[in-house]
């Protein structure tokens, strides 16, 4: 599985998920840096405008969101298998309800700390304040929904030493990137808020221990090269049955629903259940391919 390259940065948590999923593969694969907030020279052109990371690049296609990123790499390397049960699922509540309590705890107690400029990114990029002060007021109700949910993880291991049975999978991946960021930033609130909780504290060990794969640096510019010398991949077969019911060829725009909400344009490749894939035409790359979750994002006629 070659020209893997992933645009990320090494504090993201979502990104985290991506780098594991590539040690679960025995992947090789290239990093591109990508500044925590904007501008992001080496990545929009890439995206038409999408700036949220992670992003997957393979050569001429570009996938957007770790959802479709890690469905992708299943597609492409399905052994050992890594989907089973309500692996979705579990992803989904990660990204969002899990996600959503573990910011305030972590910036309730780090945001004075926080450079001003990251602030206003995380602003412009959500579209409301980041309130410091509200997040410090939260998190003493926070802390105990975190617990919750780190309970169910718990829970889930009661009969394996992982959450997807025998061996790690992507309920894993997702359920431990919360926690792992907590943990990133403040190891003493997750050692306290998972105080008893003796088989998630072994469980985020084994994770940890499942790696990275094999990473090489690149510059930027190197993977905007990349794409330009290539054509994009087949494209999945578009489903005749969409609910929206545009066919191919039909200008459109992307949007996630919950943050980053810039719209990107293209024109509809394909929609499938699970993705939607757009092109774009640009003088600095040719055409290049983006693929979108359905979950989570919006499709309109432009």
């Amino acid at each position: 599985m070659a020209g893997l390259i992933l645009h990320h940065y090494d504090t993201s948590p979502f990104s985290e998920k991506v780098r594991l999923m590539f040690g679960l593969k025995g992947l090789s694969w290239d990093s591109v840096q990508a500044p925590v907030i904007m501008p992001k020279p080496d990545l929009v052109p890439l995206t038409g405008g999408y700036r949220r990371i992670p992003v997957l690049q393979i050569r001429a296609d570009v996938y957007c969101d770790t959802q479709v990123i890690l469905a992708e790499i299943e597609r492409r390397r399905p052994a050992p298998p890594t989907v089973s049960g309500a692996g979705w699922a579990v992803n989904f509540w990660a990204d969002r309800l899990f996600f959503g309590v573990t910011v305030p705890i972590i910036f309730g107690e780090l945001g004075d700390a926080t450079p001003k400029a990251f602030l206003e990114d995380r602003e412009k990029l959500s579209g409301r304040p980041f309130n410091i002060e509200a997040m410090k007021a939260a998190a003493g109700i926070l802390r105990p929904q975190w617990r919750a949910q780190a309970a169910w993880i718990e829970a889930g291991l009661a009969r394996s030493d992982w959450l997807d049975g025998a061996a790690p999978g992507l309920s894993d991946i997702a359920a431990y990137m919360n926690i792992w960021f907590l943990g990133a930033s403040l190891p003493h609130i997750r050692d306290e808020l998972l105080t008893g909780l003796t088989r998630t504290q072994a469980w985020r060990k084994r994770v940890a221990a499942i790696g990275h794969g094999t990473r090489r640096e690149i510059a930027g510019a190197d993977a905007l090269a990349d794409a330009k010398a290539a054509e994009p991949a087949a494209a999945p077969v578009h489903d005749a049955a969409d609910p929206l019911g545009l066919p191919p060829g039909t200008a459109v725009t992307v949007a996630a629903d919950d943050y980053g909400r810039d719209p990107i344009a293209g024109v509809l490749v394909a929609a499938t259940p699970d993705r939607v894939v757009i092109a774009r035409d640009s003088p600095e790359l040719g055409k290049t391919h983006i693929h979108f979750p359905r979950a989570g994002y919006y499709v309109g006629k432009a």
